[in-house]
């Protein structure tokens, strides 16, 4: 059988390893962001892990598109994602800011990077369990790379004000650290927006906002990425009461446990 298994392995075709080949690349562009943090490219240091996260979130997609989910996938996945959106956010934030702190700062990214390796080592725990359909519209918590996003939003903020402002605190990042690491490992069901279908009339608005994200994007990157971060942060109370409405209208025998949502291949969390 380990035979069989090499085998096919050599005969994978190209196609049905870009999937994975996406997810080495997320991994890489997370550990290049330490290497910009460590040069004191504080902007680009984000901007790796940001492109990190575009390349999460296209993998599993990809392998979806071209039945190309393996467990393999599932399990390089994870793992990049303990890198990309753990550990390179958690040593940027560290070098860039919380070294001030000492052991305080320290502690405090370890806290961040402990709880994001939980929230993927649950979320593959609970894959084969039973689920209603509707569960698939949530997560469980705040997924790694929107921690990751999170996490980072003051450092942004900093940018666009040129450090000014309070955004480059200790004290502040502090806060920001503590609760999102709270989110990532707590069970408030957040929207899953991988199973959002637009209606046909909602095409062309959503091309059209797109472009103007894009434009916005290359004329102030950071205040569109942060209006984004709290756009998302805003939308957790709202996938909080939509998962409670659902679930009444739709009794499961344990309906407070939005656990075990599909997963296939690399499925970018």
């Amino acid at each position: 059988m380990a035979e069989r298994r090499r085998v096919r392995l050599r005969r994978m075709s190209l196609t049905r390893l870009s999937p994975n080949i996406v997810t080495v690349l997320a991994l890489c562009a997370g550990m290049t962001g330490i290497r910009f943090a460590l040069a004191g490219e504080w902007q680009n240091a984000v901007l790796a892990i940001v492109i990190g996260g575009v390349l999460d979130a296209s993998d599993g997609r990809l392998a979806r598109i071209l039945g190309a989910s393996t467990r393999f996938g599932a399990e390089l996945d994870s793992l990049s994602d303990v890198i990309s959106f753990g550990v390179a956010p958690a040593i940027v934030l560290y070098i860039w800011v919380m070294s001030a702190a000492g052991s305080f700062g320290w502690a405090l990214v370890l806290l961040f990077c402990v709880c994001v390796a939980l929230r993927l080592a649950r979320f593959n725990t609970v894959l084969d369990e039973p689920k209603p359909s509707w569960a698939n519209q949530f997560f469980t918590g705040v997924p790694a790379p929107a921690g990751a996003g999170l996490v980072l939003l003051p450092m942004m903020l900093s940018f666009q004000t040129d450090g000014g402002w309070i955004f480059d605190t200790v004290w502040l990042n502090a806060i920001v650290i503590i609760i999102v690491s709270m989110l990532l490992v707590s069970r408030i069901p957040t929207y899953s927006f991988k199973r959002v279908r637009v209606p046909q009339q909602g095409v062309l608005p959503l091309l059209l906002l797109v472009g103007v994200m894009a434009a916005f994007l290359v004329g102030a990157p950071w205040a569109t990425l942060a209006v984004v971060g709290l756009l998302y942060s805003a939308s957790i109370p709202m996938a909080y009461q939509s998962y409670r409405r659902i679930a009444k209208q739709h009794p499961w025998p344990s309906p407070d446990q939005p656990e075990g949502l599909e997963r296939s291949g690399a499925p970018g969390e």
